[in-house]
C-alpha cells in the first residue's frame, strides 16, 4: 500500500505468521508493534493457517503525509495464495467506503484480483522461457536412447526434432507433438489455408472411422492390405482408421441428390490425423503410422473443368512451396492404389528422401523412377541427359475421373437437365512431413532453421546474466518487449524472452541458435552505452549487427507472420 506522493510506503504480507507482516516508511523498516501503535490491527491467525490485516475505520495519519493516493498489491506464495487474494479482495471492498479514500477511489474501481507465481522478469506479463515445456535432450546419448536403438536414429531432421523438444516418442511411429511444433504446424496449416481458399476450397471435417463397406464397395478393403488399420466395434462391424477419405468423401456428395451443375465446382478439403500401419516406421515425422495430411477432393461437371481445376490446385501447391522458401520439383507420378488416369508428386530434393527422382537440366521434365523404364537415360521430350536425384514427397496430386463417382453414383443435373457423373480429383499435402523435410533441407547438423513463415517464435529476448555488469540493462529488455508490442501488433505472441538469467548469455545463445528463432536479440556490454545498442542476430542470414531500440523495430517491422 502506498501512501502519499513524496514517500513511500509499502505493506508485505505474509498469511503463515504475523511476525512476518512489516512495514517500510521512507526506506526504514518498522516493527509490527509500531504497525499497532499507527492504528494497525494485525489479526491472530484463523481459518486454514490464513492471518487477517485490517484497518480501523479511521485511517491513521503519519507525520507530514496528506493521503491523497492508495495503491494495494499483494504477494500469495505457498498453499493459501487464493485465501490471500479473497482476504485482500474482501479489504479492499470495505476501504472503498472508507470517507478518507473516496478521492481515490478510482485507483481501486479497476482492481482485479489475481494470482502472481514469482517476481521475476517478465513474469505474468511477457511470454517467458521458462515457464515452456520443453524437455531438451541435448546430448547425443540421451537422444538415442529416446529411440531405442541407435539405427533407429537415421536422419536430421529426427535428431534435431528429439534434442530441442519438438517431438517425444510416444510408440513405434507415433510421437508427441510439444508446443513448438503445435505453434509451427499452426501456422503451416493457416498457410495452407490461405492457399486453398484462394482458389475457392471449402473446409469440412471428416471422422476418421471409416466403415469396412466403403472400401468393400471400391475393392480398396483388400487392395490396400496390411497398412490398412482395421477394428472392430462391440457389435462386430468393421472399420478402418483412413489414411485417405476418397470414398467418405463421395458417399456425402452422393448423398446430395438435388445438385446442380450451377453448384460446380466444389472444392472440398480437411487436414485432419490420418493413420497407416507402417510396417518400419522411420525419419521421425517423415514416415510415421499417425500423421496430418490435407487432403482436398474436387468435382466438376466435366472432363475440361475437372482439368482446369486440377492445373489450379496444382499452382496453389506450387504457391504456398514458394511462400514457405523450399526448393521443390513436381515430377510425374504412378497413380497407386488410389487410381485415376494422371498424377503428380511434389518433392524436396534431399539425400536422405526415400523417391528416386529423373530430372532433365534441359527442360522440365521430371518424374518419378517408378515411371520410367528402368533402362530409360534420356528425357522423352528432349532427349537431353536424365540426372537421378533422391526427394522426399511432400504433396500429391491425382485426376480421378469418374472411377468413385461411378461406384457411389455421385450425379448432379447437367446442363439439359439429365443425371451426370461427376469428375473428381484428390489432391494431398503431408503436413507434419512438410514441417519435417523443412527442418531436414533448411537446417545445419547442429542447428534447427526454418521456414520464416513458420517458425515457433519470431524473436527471442536474451536479457544479461543476473549478478553481471550488464545487469543494470535488464529493464532494458522488458521495455523493449512493449515497444515491439505497441509498434508492431502482427508480432503479438511471437516474441519470447529467455528469462533464465542464472546462465550466461553465450549458453542461452547456444540453445536460441539450436532452436532456430530468426532473431535473437541480447542485451550485452553495448546496452550500457547512451543511446543502448542492441545485439541482433540474424539466424536465417548469418547477420549479427547492433541496433538501437528504434533500429530493432525498423528491422522486424518486414517480418512476415502466417
Amino acid at each position: 500500500m502506498i501512501l502519499g506522493e513524496s514517500q513511500a510506503l509499502s505493506l508485505c504480507l505474509s498469511f503463515r505468521k504475523t511476525s512476518h507482516v512489516r512495514l517500510e516508511w521512507g526506506g526504514a523498516r518498522v516493527r509490527a508493534s509500531r504497525l499497532r501503535e499507527r492504528g494497525f490491527v494485525i489479526g491472530e491467525k484463523h481459518r486454514k493457517g490464513v492471518s487477517g490485516l485490517t484497518l480501523p475505520l479511521t485511517l491513521a495519519r503519519w507525520p507530514g503525509t496528506a493521503v491523497s493516493r492508495v495503491v494495494l498489491a499483494v504477494a500469495a506464495v505457498g498453499a493459501n495464495a487464493s485465501l490471500c487474494c479473497g482476504v485482500m479482495g474482501r479489504l479492499l471492498t470495505r476501504w472503498r467506503t472508507l470517507p478518507v479514500l473516496a478521492t481515490c477511489s478510482r485507483h481501486l474501481s479497476g482492481y482485479v484480483p489475481c494470482r502472481l507465481h514469482h517476481r521475476t522478469l517478465g513474469r505474468g506479463k511477457h511470454l517467458v522461457l521458462s515457464r515452456m515445456f520443453q524437455p531438451q535432450n541435448l546430448r547425443e546419448d540421451q537422444v538415442l536412447s529416446l529411440e531405442g536403438r541407435s539405427g533407429d536414429l537415421t536422419c536430421k531432421s529426427q535428431r534435431l526434432m528429439l534434442q530441442v523438444g519438438l517431438i517425444h516418442p510416444a510408440s513405434p511411429g507415433c510421437y508427441h507433438l510439444l508446443p513448438y511444433t503445435v505453434r509451427a504446424l499452426e501456422k503451416l496449416v493457416r498457410v495452407i489455408d490461405q492457399e486453398m481458399q484462394a482458389i475457392g476450397g471449402q473446409k469440412v471435417n471428416m471422422p476418421s472411422l471409416s466403415p469396412a463397406d466403403l472400401w468393400r464397395a471400391t475393392n480398396r478393403w483388400d487392395l490396400m492390405g496390411k497398412e490398412l488399420l482395421r477394428l472392430r466395434d462391440r457389435h462386430g462391424k468393421e472399420y478402418c482408421l483412413g489414411p485417405t477419405h476418397e470414398e467418405a468423401i463421395t458417399a456425402l456428395v452422393a448423398s446430395q441428390k438435388t445438385l446442380s451443375y450451377k453448384q460446380l465446382p466444389f472444392l472440398l478439403y480437411q487436414v485432419t490425423r490420418k493413420f497407416r500401419d507402417e510396417p518400419r516406421p522411420r525419419f521421425g515425422l517423415l514416415r510415421g503410422r499417425e500423421f496430418y495430411m490435407k487432403d482436398m477432393y474436387t468435382f466438376d461437371s466435366s472432363t475440361e473443368a475437372a482439368q482446369q481445376t486440377y492445373s489450379l490446385v496444382c499452382g496453389a501447391y506450387c504457391s504456398l512451396f514458394s511462400r514457405l522458401g523450399l526448393p521443390f520439383v513436381k515430377v510425374q507420378a504412378d497413380v497407386g492404389s488410389i487410381g485415376g488416369t494422371m498424377s503428380h508428386e511434389f518433392q524436396l530434393p534431399v539425400d536422405v528422401g526415400e523417391d528416386r527422382l529423373a530430372v532433365c537440366l534441359s527442360c522440365s521434365f521430371s518424374a518419378n523412377m517408378e515411371t520410367l523404364d528402368l533402362s530409360q537415360t534420356h528425357c522423352p521430350v528432349c532427349q537431353g541427359p536424365l540426372t537421378e536425384t533422391k526427394g522426399i514427397e511432400v504433396g500429391h496430386t491425382f485426376y480421378l475421373g469418374t472411377k468413385y463417382s461411378s461406384i457411389f453414383n455421385a450425379q448432379f443435373t447437367n446442363i439439359y437437365g439429365k443425371p451426370s457423373l461427376a469428375e473428381m480429383g484428390c489432391y494431398g499435402l503431408g503436413v507434419t512431413r512438410i514441417l519435417a523435410a523443412a527442418i531436414e533441407v533448411l537446417s545445419t547438423e547442429d542447428c534447427i532453421r526454418w521456414p520464416g513463415l513458420l517458425a515457433p517464435y519470431q524473436v527471442c529476448l536474451i536479457p544479461p546474466k543476473r549478478g553481471s555488469k550488464e545487469e543494470a540493462a535488464t529493464e532494458l529488455m522488458g521495455s523493449l518487449h512493449d515497444h515491439i508490442a505497441e509498434a508492431l501488433p502482427q508480432l503479438h505472441g511471437e516474441v519470447l524472452l529467455d528469462d533464465r538469467t542464472h546462465l550466461t548469455i553465450g549458453n542461452r545463445l547456444k540453445d536460441a541458435n539450436k532452436l532456430g528463432y530468426p532473431f535473437v536479440i541480447i542485451a550485452g556490454k553495448r546496452a550500457l552505452e547512451d543511446p543502448s545498442h542492441l545485439e541482433v542476430w540474424c539466424q536465417n542470414t548469418g547477420e549479427v549487427v547492433f541496433l538501437t531500440k528504434e533500429g530493432v523495430v525498423e528491422l522486424l517491422s518486414t517480418v512476415q507472420v502466417a
